[in-house]
């Protein structure tokens, strides 16, 4: 054992008496939204933090945390260590791990798009034994904090209506939109179109895999896929099938969609939260797919605000402003993130500033 805790730990470690945070990383999407808010508890020495990804995550999961240089730590000696804090941004196994958890949304909203999920804050998906799981449930926005109170009113006091911090992070990247579109290797003079796609067959990418390589005839064209499509195909599979789309500009799925998004011109997308946040920082929207969606989700606002894709007529013409607010909180996401973490870890709060940082330059 390795671990900076346990028994003999204190032969081990360098810098002791350290209140112990568990990252939950049950796949790319979680760990990607986790990264975020792990730079909260950058600069301070009362904390560790280590990481585990639980048994029968997607391939590619640990080498996603290895990658971050984070700590990873056997599943099962996770489950034997009592935590100060575990962070989670899915409610994958939160039961099986001992200590407060704060579990926040993967995507763009705490409640789920598509109607036959749900909307993921239902006492199915928060209670155990009925017992609310979570110490802190953190929403995006004020209108999910009616759902949660409809469908499992007895959550409502552990529910933290805190914004997104990574519509923070795009909103404050804006200033830097040339540099984002040069390190995509786009000149000032060219349109760069964005194509989102979701995973299943009802996404962009499952539904319309030409439409890259029309889209490519008249622009520059990026594309960002979900990180399952990823992980479920296999990266050499994924490349493979947009062989024949020369220039595509393919985003990884570890980073670098945000900076593309905030570079484009237009963002061609569908149901999933990449055209979301696209909508939500003022990028002009074009669906490619819209299928059944809840009624009220953001997606469905979209759905019935922007307009679907004619691939007969240019697209840039067809594009729209669709103004989406996704969080109730715009710019405060960090510091009342920053203020619920210290309040589960019994910890004063570090007294330097906490704000939203612009997103990597990264080039693809």
């Amino acid at each position: 054992m390795w671990e900076p805790f346990g028994q003999g730990a204190a032969r081990r470690v360098t810098v002791p008496d350290c209140h112990q945070v568990l990252v939950l990383v049950p796949h790319v999407v979680a760990g990607t939204r986790l990264m975020d808010v792990l730079t909260l508890l950058e600069a301070d020495h009362r904390v560790q933090v280590v990481c585990a990804v639980p048994a029968g995550s997607p391939p590619g999961t640990e080498e996603f945390v290895l990658a971050q240089g984070a700590l990873l730590i056997p599943w099962e000696h996770a489950l034997r260590h009592r935590f100060d804090l575990v962070l989670a941004a899915s409610h994958q196994d939160v039961d099986r791990v001992h200590g407060p958890v704060l579990v926040l949304p993967h995507g763009a909203s705490a409640a789920k798009s598509r109607r036959l999920h749900g909307h993921g804050l239902d006492r199915a998906s928060l209670t155990r034994a009925g017992r609310v799981v979570p110490a802190a449930i953190v929403l995006a926005h004020d209108d999910e904090l009616l759902l949660l109170a409809d469908a499992c009113p007895e959550a409502v006091p552990h529910a933290v209506v805190a914004g997104d911090l990574c519509l923070d992070r795009m909103r404050a990247s804006q200033p830097f939109r040339a540099q984002y579109r040069a390190a995509a290797g786009i000149g000032e003079d060219e349109t760069l179109v964005t194509v989102s796609s979701t995973w299943s067959p009802s996404s962009t990418f499952g539904s319309g895999p030409a439409l890259y390589r029309e889209l490519l005839r008249e622009h520059r064209v990026a594309a960002v896929l979900h990180p399952n499509i990823w992980q479920v195909h296999g990266a050499w599979q994924v490349r493979a099938w947009l062989a024949d789309c020369a220039g595509l500009v393919v985003v990884p799925p570890e980073e670098g969609w945000r900076a593309v998004v905030i570079a484009s011109d237009v963002v061609v997308g569908d149901h999933g939260s990449v055209t979301q946040y696209a909508a939500a920082v003022g990028v002009p929207i074009v669906l490619a797919s819209t299928p059944e969606v809840r009624p009220g989700s953001f997606a469905d606002q979209l759905s019935r605000h922007a307009p679907l894709i004619d691939c007969g007529q240019p697209v840039v013409a067809q594009a729209k402003r669709v103004p989406l607010t996704i969080s109730s909180r715009p710019g405060e996401s960090a510091a009342i993130l920053r203020t619920t973490m210290y309040r589960l870890l019994g910890l004063s709060e570090p007294a330097r500033a906490c704000r939203a940082e612009p997103v990597p330059v990264h080039h693809v």
